[in-house]
C-alpha cells in the first residue's frame, strides 16, 4: 500500500518457522500452512536461512516486510583490533597467488632454496602453505595459495589472511582468469598488490604487453603513473628476486605493519589435518601476542594445549611472535580452515569457551536446517532433477573444504542436486563404503588411501571409490558423472534442401522422387520434412540416391538426381514440393 511503512525483519543467520511467524505477525499454523500451500512441509522449529525466508515472502507475495541480514563480525575481522601504543613492528604476511603453470611455486623454491615442485601433483599447490625467510636481517612470511581456478574458496581465504599479495604473471602468457580471480581477491581483501612479470627469459616474453593486460584490470604500473609496483623476474634463474624481496619490504615499511604482543596470543587457523602418532596437527598463523607451547589456546568449536611447536622446516620452537606460522599439535579436535584462535588461561576456560562456540555456530548459519537450495527442491521447481550423492574423504580439512566447495561451484542448470552424503578428514573406511551401499554414492578420496579390504569390499557392494591428488582431475570426473545423470537429449542438424522437380512412383511405404538440391546436401539414411509452402506435409526417411541412374553416396547442391523415399504412415508427395533435409541423433548432454 502507498504510503504504508515498511516493517524490516533483521536475521543474523537463521530464523525459525516460529520467529518468522511472529515477526510478520502470523500465527505459526498459518504461515505453515501457506508453506504447505506451497509444496513447503516445515515444522515450528525448523530453522530457515536469509534466501530462504526471503524466498518465503516472495512466494507468499507478503507486501510491506523487508529483510535485512544484521551484521556479525566474522572470525577473521574479529582480529582486526585496535593497536595499543605498545606495538610492534611485525613481519608482512605476502600471499603469492596466480595462474597455474605461471611459476609461483617455483618462485617460492629458489627463494627458499628447495624444489618441491616436481613432488606436487601437476605441479599444483595442494594446501597452502606458510614458509617465513631472512632478508636483510628482516623477516617475511610467505603463503603459498594453491594456484588452479578450483581452489577458489581457499585461496580467498588465503588473500584475508595476507598484507601483501604477489601476483604472478607469465610474460609469455599474460593474464589469465585465475589471474583476474587472484585480483579481485587482493582487492576484496584491502591488500597492497605488487606483480612479478615472471618467465622474462623465455622465448616470446613481452613484458610491456603483459603490463598493458594488468592495466586492462585496474593494474596500472608505476611506470606508467599508476601505483602498482611491477617487477620482472625469472624465479627459475633467480633473476631481479632481490629487487622483489626490496619492494615487498618498502611497501611493508609504508603500511607500518604493527601488532602487539603484550596480549594473549591469537590467530587464525591456516591448514589442519590428521597424524598418525600425533593426532591433530593444526598450521596457525600468530597474528598478536606470543604463542608458547603449553599455553591452552581455543579455535572455533575445539581446543588445545600446546603440545609440541614447529616452524615451517620443522625444527622445535619455545615461542611464535605475530606473522610466524608454526605448526602445533594437541587439539582434541581438527579445528576448521579460517578458524581464530585465542589464548586463555586454563582448560576449565577452554572448554566453556569452546562450548559456547558451538553453541552459537549451532544458532548461526550452520543450524539453519532448511536453505534454499532445499526450499527451491520442496517447492518442485527442480523436480525432474537427479541428485548427486557423493562422499568426501581428505587428507586435511583444507583439501576437503576446498573439494566440496568447488563440486558446488559446477553449474548444472537446476538439473543434478549436489548432496554431500559426508565429508571428513582421513582414509576411506568400511563405514564410508556401508553409507554408500545403495544408494548410487560416490566416494571420492583426495590425497587419501584406500585399504585393499575396503576397495575389496567397495567392489563386491558395487560402490564407486575414485581416488586423486589433483583437485581438478576430480572435478572432471565429477562432472562427468553428473552427466551421466541428465537424460540424452535430441539433437538436430541440418544437412540440405532439394526442390522436387518429378514424382516417378508412390507407394505405401515408399516414393521415388526426382529433384535439384538447393543447399546443403542429401545422402541415404537422413530425414527429411516434406513442406508444401509453410505446411508441413511429413517426414520420411531417405533410403537411397542416384544419379543418373546410378546409385550415389550423395548429391550435392546444384545437382539434380532421383531419391528413394521410405514412409512411415501413407504421405502424397508432390512436384514443387521442398524436402529438408535433417540427421536426428540422441547425444549425452555435457554441462
Amino acid at each position: 500500500m502507498a504510503g504504508a511503512e515498511t516493517k524490516v525483519i533483521q536475521i543474523a543467520g537463521s530464523i525459525t518457522v516460529d520467529e518468522l511467524a511472529k515477526a510478520l505477525g502470523l500465527s505459526v499454523t498459518s504461515l505453515i500452512g501457506e508453506l504447505f500451500k506451497e509444496g513447503i512441509v516445515a515444522t515450528i522449529n525448523q530453522r530457515l536461512d536469509f534466501d530462504t525466508a526471503a524466498l518465503i515472502l516472495d512466494e507468499l507475495e507478503i507486501k510491506g516486510v523487508k529483510l535485512e541480514k544484521k551484521n556479525t563480525t566474522t572470525q577473521i575481522s574479529e582480529h582486526k583490533r585496535e593497536l595499543s601504543d605498545k606495538a610492534v613492528t611485525r613481519p608482512p604476511v605476502v600471499a603469492v597467488m596466480g595462474h597455474v603453470d605461471h611459476g609461483k611455486t617455483t618462485l617460492l623454491d629458489t627463494l627458499f632454496h628447495k624444489k618441491t615442485v616436481e613432488g606436487e601433483a601437476g605441479g599444483i599447490t595442494q594446501h597452502i602453505s606458510a614458509y617465513q625467510l631472512e632478508y636483510q636481517d628482516r623477516k617475511i612470511t610467505f603463503l603459498d595459495t594453491p594456484g588452479h581456478e578450483a581452489f577458489a574458496a581457499i585461496r580467498q581465504h588465503g588473500a584475508m589472511l595476507t598484507d601483501i599479495v604477489v601476483i604472478v604473471v607469465a610474460a609469455d602468457d599474460g593474464v589469465k582468469p585465475q589471474t583476474v580471480e587472484a585480483i579481485k581477491f587482493a582487492q576484496g581483501a584491502n591488500a597492497k598488490i605488487i606483480v612479478a612479470i615472471n618467465k622474462i627469459d623465455r622465448e616470446g616474453a613481452d613484458i610491456p604487453r603483459t603490463m598493458a593486460d594488468l592495466s586492462q584490470h585496474g593494474l596500472q604500473p608505476e611506470e606508467w603513473g599508476g601505483d602498482i609496483t611491477m617487477v620482472p623476474i625469472s624465479a627459475k634463474r633467480g633473476d631481479n628476486l632481490e629487487k622483489l624481496l626490496d619492494m615487498i619490504l618498502l611497501t611493508s615499511d609504508i603500511e607500518e605493519l604493527k601488532a602487539d604482543v603484550e596480549i594473549p596470543s591469537e590467530g587464525l587457523v591456516i591448514e589442519s589435518h590428521m597424524e598418525m602418532g600425533k593426532g591433530s596437527v593444526v598450521n596457525l598463523l600468530v597474528t598478536g601476542g606470543e604463542l608458547k607451547t603449553g599455553e591452552f589456546i581455543v579455535a572455533g568449536t575445539t581446543y588445545a594445549k600446546i603440545r609440541t611447536m614447529l616452524d615451517f622446516r620443522g625444527k622445535p620452537k619455545g615461542k611464535a611472535t605475530p606473522s610466524t606460522p608454526v605448526t602445533v599439535t594437541g587439539f582434541k579436535e581438527l579445528p576448521n580452515f579460517g578458524d581464530s584462535f585465542v589464548e586463555v588461561k586454563d582448560e576449565k576456560t577452554a572448554r566453556k569457551m569452546a562450548l559456547l562456540n558451538a553453541q552459537a555456530a549451532q544458532n548461526a548459519n550452520a543450524s539453519a536446517n532448511v536453505t534454499s537450495t532445499d526450499l527451491l527442491r520442496m517447492m518442485n521447481v527442480a523436480d525432474n532433477s537427479k541428485v548427486f550423492n557423493v562422499i568426501i574423504k581428505g587428507d586435511v580439512l583444507g583439501s576437503v573444504t576446498s573439494v566440496v566447495d568447488s563440486l558446488k561451484m559446477i553449474d548444472t542448470n537446476g538439473e543434478i542436486t549436489l548432496n554431500i552424503v559426508a565429508a571428513g578428514v582421513g582414509d576411506v573406511t568400511e563405514n564410508d563404503v556401508y553409507m554408500a551401499e545403495g544408494g548410487e554414492t560416490v566416494i571420492y578420496g583426495f590425497n587419501v588411501n584406500v585399504p585393499t579390504n575396503i576397495a575389496k569390499m567397495a567392489a563386491r557392494d558395487k560402490v564407486k571409490i575414485k581416488n586423486y591428488r589433483v583437485i581438478y582431475e576430480l572435478l572432471d570426473d565429477a562432472k562427468s558423472e553428473m552427466e551421466e545423470l541428465l537424460p540424452a537429449e535430441v539433437v538436430e542438424e541440418e544437412k540440405g534442401e532439394m526442390k522436387v522437380l518429378g514424382v516417378f512412383r508412390t507407394e505405401r511405404t515408399a516414393i521415388i522422387a526426382g529433384g535439384e538440391v538447393l543447399r546443403g546436401e542429401v545422402k541415404p539414411k537422413m530425414l527429411a520434412r516434406v513442406m508444401r509452402g509453410k505446411e508441413l506435409v511429413g517426414e520420411v526417411e531417405v533410403e537411397s540416391v542416384q544419379k543418373e541412374r546410378m546409385a550415389v553416396d550423395s548429391l550435392a547442391a546444384g545437382e539434380t538426381g532421383g531419391i528413394a523415399l521410405k514412409l512411415e504412415k501413407r504421405l502424397v508427395v508432390e512436384i514443387n514440393d521442398r524436402l529438408k533435409f535433417f540427421t536426428r541423433e540422441l547425444k549425452k548432454r555435457k554441462l
